[in-house]
């Protein structure tokens, strides 16, 4: 049996201890109860990116996007689409490039949408611009 992962709840942020073989069975946070995985993307800010970067041990899927940028808005709901193929091997995040600035800068963002694969804390793959569903669920399996 493998080591159970640690998880970030998604509405608390707890670290959960989860059996690998009990991903798929619908975990529920110890702490708030509430289901570990949702089907969509997170929302987070600096902080909380953080603690699931570094705490969790799912990879990261990060969509670095903003509200005036037309492709992110077209990719929004490819995103959206994608969490609920990919999870729960894959925990889907975006961070938006306006609110959180300096996160931005510090990982070189230099063009919208971008999305790095984090993989234990350490970027994995990046790419930028949009995708449709087929190719974004591709290229992440790829580099898991």
């Amino acid at each position: 049996m493998a080591d159970p992962l640690h998880i970030v709840c998604p509405h608390c942020d707890a670290i959960n201890r989860v059996p690998q073989e009990r991903l798929a069975a619908g975990p529920k946070c110890g702490v708030c109860h509430k289901p570990l995985f949702t089907g969509q993307p997170l929302v987070l800010d600096t902080a909380r990116f953080q603690r699931h970067l570094t705490r969790g041990d799912l990879p990261l899927l990060v969509d670095f996007w903003a509200s005036w940028c037309g492709p992110c808005k077209m990719m929004a709901p490819v995103f959206a689409q994608a969490a609920a193929q990919l999870e729960p091997q894959v925990r889907l995040v975006k961070i938006n490039t306006e609110e959180e600035q300096q996160l931005s800068a510090q990982l070189g963002i230099r063009s919208i949408p971008t999305l790095i694969l984090f993989k234990r804390g350490e970027e994995a793959a990046r790419t930028a611009g949009a995708m449709d569903l087929g190719s974004l669920v591709a290229w992440t399996r790829q580099h898991l």
